[in-house]
């Protein structure tokens, strides 16, 4: 009962929204201060809470039962992540002069996505959702000048998907009567097909991603480091609320193929992009990738493995990937340069940088010794056709494979062009100590946990580690993994040596390239089409208003004037030769006279209309 109540106090999205409010209001050092032990309590929390629902209510609006905090193995370990995430993220913006407002809006934002983390329905979800698409949005604006523009298209694009979402969610109800999660996910059918393009605009399903590129690399710095964590990583988590282990769907394959094919088209255009956020933004796809294929192996083929590593993967991308970000925001807070091919030998005036990047980059690389190398094997283990997978995939696991290469030749190109390409001609300081401590503390983490990869398995759902081996269970049975295999080591040095030798290949035509996104198309696409269909609907509506008022005119003008009426009719019978009527001063008169009274002139209405209505009737 105690526990209870003190959940109830401590419902983690609701200390960290008092958080933002209090940023506003304190003196600067105190708000974020608060902020910071906010972020801190949901990883404790995140850590300490007993598993099952809190905060259930079986009678929400009279009807409705909801679980606003529902605490199991996955909302857990992503609890934690950004939790960590968000303290050094709070310390970072603090150091980055980042103002109170930015500040307590990304709160919001974070608090709105531990929410969505935390939701133990789809009710829950849908409004969690909706938040956190509303204060990114507010975020990306705040920044002003081209960021607006960027986040309005944000703003279209997460408003379409939320309203996708929502549908989905009604629609499952309709199936499931219930929105309580439930051991299968999603109803199968229209549920789950709404569901998918709903969540794959906030993953980043190819097609629907160009809000990524377009937004990422336009607000402050320090406010990119919280927008390339909370949506993506928060949505992967709730796609696979959706659809989990042997969920049964007939979308599954299709959701672990499209994984596959993010993974090689982020990674191809990261290596085209000259702006360092805008090729981080790329990155992002290409790594939510590997989670929506692991998702999709573990729906399908019923893979615990799959799903400890998307899970795994998803944990690990709220630590690198906001560890990117900072290092390359520091870059930018240094040097004023967003255009990784203006600089170059940095590492001599930036070595704290140079190193903090240098964790980064070997983690989402997935280079032994670092977290990234860990997860990325479980989800490659279990597309391997030939190791763990099954045939459907075999295909997948050479898109992957692809799709690694990709990763190790972007961040080859962003470390050497940064900071070891030739001489630095500007004199810079390096990072101010809370950026240090932000940024070691992430890549701190990076390291730990693919040294200590035990510590990395035992908080992954559905993995074990059971004398310095994970076990997992598959469709084969009871199947045991070690990361440092012999096997697991070579992979990553092919994928490492293909990748290094490549470069040495294309630096120099790479660096010319700048081909365009073609699916960019999307906005001009969307504009047209939304302007023309506006266009035609106002012109449908003006033609229909117009038959429609001059109709009305018509039937008063009959109702003011019956006999004038019967009398144009008349004239207008073809079988009917009636001269033109002359004037009244001495012409010669009508031919034909209808003049009659007006009850005369109702009555003869009011029998036709009857015969018509009889006509219509019989």
């Amino acid at each position: 009962m105690i526990e209870s109540e003190l959940l109830t106090v401590a419902y983690p999205p609701l200390l960290v929204f008092a958080a933002a409010l209090l940023v506003l209001v304190l003196p600067r050092i105190a708000g974020y201060a608060i902020g910071a032990l906010s972020l801190a309590a949901v990883l404790g929390i995140s850590m300490l809470a007993p598993e099952g629902q809190h905060l259930a209510m079986e009678s929400f609006l009279g009807h409705f039962e909801v679980v606003p905090f529902y605490v199991d193995d996955f909302s857990r370990l992503l609890g934690i992540g950004l939790g960590f995430l968000g303290v050094c993220a709070v310390l970072y913006a603090y150091s980055s002069d980042a103002s109170r407002a930015m500040t307590a809006i990304a709160l919001s934002y974070v608090g709105s996505s531990v929410g969505a983390v935390f939701a133990g329905d789809w009710l829950v979800l849908v409004f969690m959702w909706e938040l956190m698409a509303l204060t990114s949005t507010v975020l990306v604006w705040h920044y002003g000048g081209d960021a607006v523009r960027a986040g309005f298209r944000y703003a279209l694009l997460h408003g379409t998907g939320g309203v996708i979402v929502l549908f989905a969610v009604a629609a499952h109800y309709v199936e499931a009567g219930t929105f309580v999660y439930g051991p299968g996910g999603i109803a199968n059918g229209l549920p789950a097909l709404l569901a998918v393009v709903g969540m794959g605009v906030n993953v980043g399903f190819i097609g629907l991603h160009v809000w990524l590129p377009d937004t990422y690399p336009r607000p402050h710095f320090a406010a990119s480091v919280f927008l390339s964590v909370y949506t993506t990583k928060t949505s992967a988590f709730v796609l696979y609320r959706a659809f989990p282990v042997d969920a049964g769907s007939d979308l599954a394959i299709y959701i672990a193929y499209m994984g596959g094919l993010m993974s090689v088209y982020g990674a191809t255009f990261a290596l085209l992009q000259h702006d360092m956020r805008a090729l981080l933004s790329y990155h992002i796809q290409a790594q939510i990738g590997y989670v929506v294929a692991g998702i999709g192996i573990a729906a399908a083929a019923a893979s615990e493995l799959a799903a400890a590593g998307a899970m795994a993967h998803t944990f690990n991308n709220v630590l690198f990937k906001s560890l990117l970000f900072m290092a390359v925001g520091v870059v930018i807070f240094r040097t004023g340069e967003e255009d990784l091919y203006k600089l170059g030998g940095l590492w001599r005036e930036m070595p704290l940088t140079a190193v903090a990047f240098g964790l980064g980059a070997l983690s989402i690389t997935a280079i032994p010794g670092f977290n990234g190398y860990v997860s990325k094997g479980m989800i490659f283990d279990a597309a391997d056709p030939h190791y763990y997978g099954v045939e459907e995939f075999q295909v997948l696991y050479y898109l992957l494979w692809l799709g690694a290469i990709g990763t190790l030749l972007s961040f080859i190109k962003l470390g050497y062009y940064v900071f070891f390409h030739g001489e630095s001609d500007i004199e810079v300081a390096d990072a101010k100590p809370g950026q240090t401590v932000a940024m070691l503390g992430l890549g701190g983490a990076c390291l730990l946990f693919g040294v200590w990869w035990q510590g990395l398995a035992d908080l992954a759902p559905l993995a074990e580690v059971h004398d310095g081996v994970i076990e997992t269970i598959y469709p084969g049975g009871e199947t045991h993994l070690f990361p440092y295999s012999f096997s697991h080591l070579e992979t990553a040095a092919i994928l490492t040596g293909v990748a290094a030798v490549t470069f040495v290949v294309v630096r120099k035509p790479l660096s010319k390239l700048d081909l365009p996104d073609p699916a960019t198309v999307l906005y001009p696409a969307g504009y047209y089409v939304g302007r023309w269909s506006m266009l035609a609907t106002t012109e449908l509506y003006a033609a229909v208003d117009r038959i429609v008022v001059g109709l009305v005119k018509r039937c008063y003008w009959v109702g003011d004037n019956p006999v004038l009426a019967v009398d144009a009719a008349a004239r207008r019978l073809p079988v009917v030769d009636v001269e033109d009527r002359r004037p009244a001063d001495g012409g010669r008169p009508s031919t034909i006279h209808l003049r009659t009274s007006i009850g005369t002139a109702i009555l003869l209405l009011t029998i036709v209309l009857t015969v018509v209505l009889w006509l219509l009737v019989g």
